[in-house]
């Protein structure tokens, strides 16, 4: 039986420190991968050449907000989508891949009705913005050594898993090329592309299930 087909991404980058390693590791390992960037990070001219790199080495870049402060749909403050979302598409720039790709915050890797305002939707369907979510989460940020078996156990158990790493110090990564030979020994074959399971949107169109990760109407008036 065929192993899993896995989608790697990075969230939170890019980050001098780390980085650059996560990129040595998957060309060495000939890998494709999405780094979803915070966009002011990009501000800086260190780290956008790291977004650079990335993007010349046939990795996809995405949105992962301006601020990363918390999830979309826990804000109540108007023209938090712009801010946080258009900014960082206009900081991307040319650095953007053509699906315009935007992972939300999820708040320690959660799924549900937190991850997008009312506001932060429409703004998607008007940007033209594909909403990217994730099927894998080990946790490497704050476990920088277990992460690994929960992230093969993770991947090993579907078919077409979306994984998300962070390429964030505090020593996690050093265990990445360890991990991924792991999963290539046991079967697991690699592909850049995201399946329709973790999509939100698609260029601005509602797929399926969307209303599931949007703030509700009624909820739009509580505080977060």
């Amino acid at each position: 039986m065929a192993g899993p087909e896995v989608t790697l991404s990075f969230d939170n980058g890019p980050e001098p420190e780390i980085t650059p390693f996560v990129l040595d590791v998957l060309r060495q390992r000939g890998l494709k991968a999405t780094f979803f960037v915070i966009g002011r990070k990009l501000a800086d001219a260190a780290q956008r050449r790291l977004a650079e790199r990335a993007h010349a080495e046939g990795h996809w870049i995405g949105n992962h907000s301006w601020s990363h402060a918390g999830p979309l749909g826990e804000r109540r403050d108007a023209g938090h989508a712009a801010a946080e979302l258009g900014r960082t598409q206009a900081e991307l720039g040319t650095l953007t891949h053509s699906d315009r790709l935007f992972r939300p915050v999820g708040g320690g890797g959660r799924l549900g009705p937190h991850l997008l305002s009312a506001e932060a939707r429409d703004f998607c369907a008007a940007a033209g913005l594909t909403v990217v979510t994730w099927s894998a989460v080990p946790g490497d940020w704050h476990d920088a050594d277990g992460w690994p078996d929960r992230a093969f156990a993770q991947c090993m158990a579907q078919m077409r898993p979306v994984l998300v790493l962070h390429d964030l110090p505090g020593g996690a990564m050093r265990h990445l090329d360890r991990f991924l030979g792991a999963l290539a020994d046991a079967g697991a074959s690699f592909r850049q592309d995201f399946p329709d399971e973790v999509l939100l949107m698609r260029r601005g169109l509602p797929c399926a299930g969307l209303d599931s990760f949007v703030t509700p109407p009624e909820m739009q008036g509580e505080a977060a």
